[in-house]
C-alpha cells in the first residue's frame, strides 16, 4: 500500500473506512453477542433476560485487555445471563443514547430495561460472573414478591397501547407558541389523532424516547404532542394531513419534518445530534502539564494541537485572534468530537519537534492521531479557510501523515497557564557605569 493509500485509510477517522484495518474485537464464534442499533431493541430491550452489555472501541486499549476476560464471562454466562458488546465507536448513537463517555463502559439491563446500571466492578471474568450472578439473583427475588419492574409495565403497556408518558409535554393551541415559539429549547413535536393506528404503535416509543432524551440533554430538547383533532388552529398552520406528523422546531428556524425512524432509538439519536448541533463547542486548553495532553488526545480519536507565537510577538490581542479562530473552528466540527489544545512557541520545544514543527514558522497546527502515533500538519494559512480546507481533507480522508517523532509523546514540561495579558521582557540588572574611565580602555582592544 503506498504512502498516500495508508493516509487516506488511516484517516478516515469521520466513516467506517478507518476500521477496514481495525476489526471488531468479537466474532460471531464467540458467546458474545455483537449488538448494534438495529438489534438492540429486539434483542434487549424487549428481552426478559438479564442482559451484561459493554460499550467499546475497536482501538481502545482498555477494551483489548478486556476482551479475553468479556469472552470467558460470555461463555461461562451461557443460558443464564446475556452477555453483548456495542463497537460504540461505529455506533455512536447507541452510546449516545446511554450517556456512553469512555470505553470501556459496562452496563447491565435488569428487570427495568430503560433504566440500565453501570457496572462498577473489576474487569476479569470472574468479577464479572459475580456480578452477573448478583444481579440475576436480585431480579428472580423481584418476581418472587411480585415486583416485576418497570421492564414488565412497560410491556404491558405497549401491548394496551398505553404507557407512561409523564415526560412527553401535551401542548394546545393556548399553550403551543409561548411554550415553543419562544423557547431556547429544541422541540420535537407529534402530530397526533386519537384514533390513529400509526399514532397509538408510535405512542409507547415516543413516551420512552422522551423520558431518555429529557435525562441525556437535561431537558435541551424536549418532546411534545398535539392531539391535532382538537387543535386544529395548530394543525392548519403547520399544514398536518397525516398522522402522525413530527416537526422540529429550534428558534429563529421555520420548522422541519422529522422523517427518521418510529423507534425509540432512532428517536433518541435524532433527539441528540439535534443536541450536539446546540451544544457549546469542545473546550479549547492550554497544555500546561502532562495530564491535560494525554488526557485530551487519549480521549478523542483527533486531536487538534496549535502552537502559537511567543506573547511578546504577539501580545494578547494577537494571541486572542489566533485563539478566536480556533474556536471557531471546534465550533465548526464539535461533532466531530475532537479535542483541542494549543501550547506557546517554545514552551514545549520537544513536542514541537517530534511534530515536525521544529521552531519556526508559528501559528503551526498538527492533527495527532494518538493512538496510531500519527499526525498531519497544516500547510496553509493559519485562518478560517487554511483550517477549514484542512480540516475538510482530513474529515474525508485525505492528506498525508507522518509517524510522531520517537513513537510517542515526549516529556510534557509544566507551565504556568497565561494570564491573558500582554508579555513583559525580563528587567535587566542596572550596571553603574559612572567609576569607569574610557580613556584607561586600550583602543587597541576595541
Amino acid at each position: 500500500m503506498g504512502a498516500r493509500a495508508a493516509g487516506r485509510l488511516w484517516w478516515g477517522t469521520v466513516s467506517c473506512t478507518l476500521f477496514l484495518a481495525v476489526n471488531g474485537l468479537y466474532s460471531a464464534s464467540d458467546d458474545v453477542i455483537e449488538l448494534t442499533p438495529t438489534n438492540f431493541n429486539k434483542e434487549v430491550i424487549q428481552s426478559e433476560s438479564l442482559w451484561l452489555v459493554e460499550f467499546y472501541a475497536p482501538w481502545c486499549g482498555h477494551c483489548q485487555r478486556l476482551t479475553p476476560e468479556w469472552k470467558k464471562a460470555a461463555t461461562a454466562l451461557k443460558g443464564v445471563v446475556k452477555v453483548g458488546a456495542v463497537d460504540a465507536d461505529k455506533h455512536q448513537s447507541l452510546g449516545g443514547q446511554y450517556g456512553v463517555r469512555g470505553f470501556p463502559t459496562i452496563k447491565i439491563f435488569g428487570a427495568n430495561k430503560n433504566k440500565a446500571e453501570d457496572y462498577q466492578g473489576g474487569r476479569t471474568s470472574d468479577a464479572i460472573v459475580d456480578a452477573a450472578l448478583s444481579a440475576l439473583r436480585s431480579l428472580v427475588k423481584d418476581r418472587l414478591s411480585g415486583r416485576s419492574g418497570g421492564y414488565s409495565s412497560g410491556k404491558q403497556s405497549r401491548e394496551s397501547g398505553g404507557g407512561d408518558k409523564k415526560d412527553v409535554i401535551e401542548l394546545t393551541d393556548d399553550s403551543f407558541d409561548k411554550n415553543v415559539i419562544n423557547s431556547d429549547d429544541v422541540w420535537m413535536v407529534e402530530f397526533y389523532a386519537p384514533w390513529c393506528g400509526h399514532c397509538k404503535n408510535l405512542e409507547p416509543e415516543w413516551a420512552a424516547a422522551a423520558t431518555e432524551v429529557k435525562e441525556q440533554t437535561k431537558g435541551k430538547v424536549k418532546l411534545a404532542a398535539v392531539d391535532a383533532t382538537v387543535n386544529q388552529m395548530l394543525a392548519s398552520r403547520y399544514g398536518i394531513r397525516g398522522f402522525p406528523t413530527i416537526k422540529i422546531f429550534q428558534k429563529g428556524e421555520d420548522p422541519v419534518d422529522y422523517d427518521g425512524g418510529r423507534t425509540r432509538s432512532d428517536i433518541i439519536a435524532r433527539a441528540l445530534d439535534l443536541f450536539s448541533d446546540n451544544a457549546p463547542p469542545p473546550e479549547l486548553l492550554e497544555i500546561i502539564s502532562e495530564d491535560v495532553l494525554k488526557s485530551t488526545c487519549d480521549a478523542h480519536q483527533l486531536c487538534i494541537i496549535s502552537v502559537l507565537p511567543h506573547i511578546l510577538d504577539t501580545g494578547a490581542s494577537g494571541r486572542n485572534s489566533y485563539l478566536d479562530v480556533m474556536l471557531k473552528m471546534a465550533e465548526k466540527y464539535k461533532k466531530k468530537m475532537w479535542g483541542w489544545l494549543w501550547t506557546e512557541a517554545g514552551a514545549q520545544s520537544d513536542l514541537e519537534s517530534s511534530l515536525g514543527i521544529g521552531g519556526f514558522g508559528y501559528p503551526a497546527m498538527a492533527a495527532v492521531n494518538a493512538r496510531k502515533m500519527k499526525f498531519a500538519l497544516l500547510k496553509g494559512s493559519f485562518s478560517e479557510q487554511g483550517i477549514n480546507e484542512f480540516l475538510r481533507e482530513l474529515s474525508v480522508g485525505r492528506g498525508s501523515t507522518a509517524p510522531v517523532g520517537g513513537g510517542a509523546f515526549p516529556k510534557i514540561h509544566s507551565v504556568e497557564p497565561w494570564d491573558g495579558k500582554d508579555g513583559e521582557l525580563p528587567v535587566e540588572d542596572d550596571i553603574d557605569l559612572s567609576d569607569v574611565d574610557l580613556d584607561d580602555w586600550d583602543k587597541d582592544e576595541l
